[in-house]
């Protein structure tokens, strides 16, 4: 039993990224499969499947390296942190946040188009 189903399976992806693997599996919830949607969107997986209660993900890799090079979980669960859309369009740079709202878990690109804040997931780049 984990306390934060999303980070672990985010630093899950992390560290098989860092091995210079390709597949993720894990089993499959709302809120993971929401994660990787958003990060299909961002580019940085190539495609997933669900099957019998499972999740794999096969991640984008470019010249034989990973196109996630890094991932920060931003909030914890002793620690939330959220961020309104003026703050997100401060926040421009090379790294894409991950957002939870009330629209579900959101691109910061997505985010600032909409005008809508939320819990800042992690920092991805």
């Amino acid at each position: 039993m984990t306390n934060y189903q999303i980070g672990d399976f985010l630093i899950k992806i992390k560290n098989v990224a860092l091995a210079g693997q390709s597949e993720v599996t894990d089993t499959a919830t709302r809120g993971k499969l929401a994660v990787v949607k958003a990060l299909e969107k961002a580019g940085f997986v190539e495609n997933h499947k669900t099957a019998a209660g499972g999740l794999t993900l096969k991640l984008k890799f470019e010249h034989k390296k990973p196109v996630l090079l890094e991932l920060k979980l931003v909030s914890k669960p002793g620690r939330r942190v959220y961020l309104r859309a003026a703050d997100l369009r401060k926040k421009r740079g090379s790294s894409v946040y991950l957002l939870h709202s009330h629209r579900g878990v959101l691109l910061s690109q997505e985010a600032v188009k909409a005008n809508i804040g939320g819990e800042v997931i992690a920092e991805v780049w």
